[in-house]
């Protein structure tokens, strides 16, 4: 694969940005992914989340270090990892959905609303923080950029999008629809029960 290819992310990442209103967009491989990195980067401790949502988002909180206490909540679309600005979006994808000061994580996967192979953003208006996830997100280094060229100055995961499905992105994002309902979430089983998060 040519190294320029990482150009169809970045133009996949932008055009993400501009339709969900936020000033930057970093993909990854999976919005599980996008949780952990925002985790991982705000030092989670005690994360509190609805006890009625996907199995993954207790595992990244406990991978990233922090602990997982569950609360009562009737949510849709999106909800927060409190007190944390982390927000799982996982069943939201439409126009002008980003507010400020937030780490917004969308689903790109297949049953998802953009339906693609696979994939995850994080929406942020943190520079900063968008560098970090850039870097980490591709084995600590810069995409783009030959194995023997870059220093790798920090320890990463292999965890970016793929450029063909960013790819595949562009093309399904022109043809999104401005506004999309919130998928449904009503089949997450209690995850306060299981014993894996006692």
């Amino acid at each position: 694969m040519s190294y320029d290819a990482f150009q169809v992310v970045r133009e996949f990442e932008k055009a993400v940005a501009e339709y969900c209103g936020s000033p930057y967009a970093v993909t990854v491989n999976s919005c599980t992914n996008a949780i952990f990195l925002c985790c991982k980067y705000l030092g989670v401790t005690d994360v509190e989340i609805p006890r009625r949502t996907y199995v993954s988002v207790p595992m990244q909180i406990l991978h990233s270090g922090g602990r997982v206490l569950f609360r009562d909540e009737l949510w849709s679309g999106e909800y927060q990892l409190r007190p944390y600005p982390i927000w799982d979006a996982a069943r939201r994808f439409t126009s002008a959905m980003y507010y400020p000061g937030r780490f917004v994580c969308l689903s790109l996967h297949w049953s998802k609303i953009l339906g693609l192979q696979q994939g995850g953003v994080i929406l942020t208006d943190n520079f900063g923080a968008a560098e970090w996830f850039k870097r980490v997100r591709f084995d600590g280094r810069r995409e783009g950029v030959p194995p023997a060229d870059d220093s790798f100055p920090m320890l990463g995961w292999h965890m970016y999008l793929s450029p063909e499905i960013a790819a595949q992105g562009l093309v399904k994002l022109h043809f999104l629809a401005k506004h999309n309902d919130d998928l449904p979430n009503d089949d997450y089983p209690d995850l306060s029960r299981m014993e894996i998060f006692k």
